[in-house]
């Protein structure tokens, strides 16, 4: 099992990770989402390490969430 954290900007709220959780989960191999609204965290549980792209197109899907990356 992989866990990758992601640091996300523009969630607000418990909807924000609603949306988000729904989408991420949409990826393939993806066990389980934990977001962190207030830290600007989400952290994936996956079969297998995700692209970045994958996990940026998803937040994109969701709303108006961004990837940071260093």
């Amino acid at each position: 099992m992989s866990e990758s954290t992601y640091a996300v900007t523009g969630m607000t709220c418990g909807h924000c990770a609603d949306a988000i959780t729904k989408e991420i989960t949409t990826i393939s191999g993806v066990q389980k989402v934990d977001v962190e609204v207030e830290a600007g965290r989400v952290t994936v549980f996956s079969d297998s390490p995700l692209s970045l792209e994958d996990v940026r197109s998803a937040l994109t899907e969701a709303g108006d969430y961004e990837l940071v990356t260093s």
